[in-house]
């Protein structure tokens, strides 16, 4: 059996993971919901259960996958830009800026409610939009758009929110201290599919326009100049790639906060299974990441229900060993 094959036999098993994850992990929680209760749908008077799983856990689990997916994908993008396998979404900062949106809008006490959209959102939102801009601003400062500038400009960003999202803490009174810090957990608390719909335009937008720089992305996550030499328009390409994958991420930690460690951990695995092309590794990337979450999530609400605990610490818990071995095993690359 060629590589391709195998390639191909992988993604149709993911396809078919797929499949099954998304129903039955609606199905599981506190109580087991089974499809005679959820096909009372189209009946004029739903049980309860009926209305819990078409408005709380269906949405949910959906939402798991879509920003599992989305993560999984910036991740894999950020890896071949940096060409280094502990880069991360959250590399540039851009939830930092988000982390600091929210926090600013709990610590205001601030309620409204735009379009449908809460102001915690908004501001999330706002403020990763922000350090897009100022992390894009640094860079362009250097004659080049370097993925050295690039990077260094995003953690001195992410370090500068972070001390700022610490001094809001420290002025807030314990109430909005207590929201801050269980926001920045990370949480798929959704209820409905407004915000399911938000997602799905974040990560489908942002993943279409990736998925049109795969071939670069192949040379770039080999060398520059390499890329270069084949008529590949680096900094316009990285770029793309850049504004592409922050917004995304931006989209996704506005709607669930900061949910760590997907978009290292899932995008490693595969390159490991598929190999390094990524015609093959971005689909699969997709895949793979919305499962992992989904999963993550199940057992996040199911394990300890019918309370929960928010699934950032269950991805963190993880993904922290996890990133020990790819920080113990990896070969020092230069960028």
């Amino acid at each position: 059996m060629d590589i391709d094959t195998k390639r191909k036999a992988g993604l149709i098993l993911l396809l078919i993971l797929l499949i099954l994850t998304i129903p039955l992990a609606a199905m599981i929680g506190s109580k087991w919901i089974g499809a005679e209760v959820i096909f009372q749908v189209g009946k004029a008077d739903p049980s309860p259960e009926c209305n819990i799983f078409w408005q709380l856990r269906a949405p949910r689990v959906v939402a798991a996958f879509l920003v599992g997916a989305g993560l999984s994908v910036c991740g894999l993008v950020f890896q071949a830009i940096f060409r280094n396998s502990l880069a991360s979404p959250f590399t540039l900062g851009v939830s930092s800026g988000a982390a600091f949106g929210a926090s600013l809008s709990i610590s205001m006490g601030l309620s409204l409610v735009v379009f449908g959209i809460p102001s915690n959102s908004i501001c999330a939102f706002l403020g990763a939009g922000a350090t897009i801009l100022i992390v894009y601003g640094l860079t362009r400062i250097r004659a080049s758009f370097s993925s050295a500038t690039m990077l260094l400009a995003g953690v001195a960003m992410s370090f500068f929110f972070s001390s700022l999202i610490m001094l809001i803490q420290y002025f807030s009174d314990f109430s909005h201290s207590f929201q801050i810090v269980h926001w920045l957990m990370g949480s798929l608390d959704v209820v409905g599919w407004t915000p399911v719909l938000r997602l799905l335009t974040f990560v489908f937008g942002g993943t279409a326009v990736l998925a049109f720089y795969v071939h670069e992305l192949n040379l770039l996550s080999i060398d520059e100049e390499l890329a270069a030499g084949r008529g590949v328009e680096v900094a316009r390409c990285k770029k793309a790639l850049f504004f592409a994958s922050s917004l995304t991420i931006g989209g996704v930690v506005a709607c669930c906060g900061p949910i760590g460690f997907v978009g290292l951990v899932v995008p490693h695995v595969c390159r490991l299974i598929f190999g390094p092309d990524h015609r093959w590794l971005m689909p699969c990337s997709f895949l793979a990441g919305g499962v992992f979450l989904t999963w993550c999530d199940t057992a996040a609400r199911s394990v300890i229900a019918p309370a929960e605990f928010p699934v950032g610490v269950l991805t963190a818990f993880l993904g922290g060993p996890f990133f020990i071995v790819i920080l113990l095993t990896s070969p020092p690359r230069n960028s």
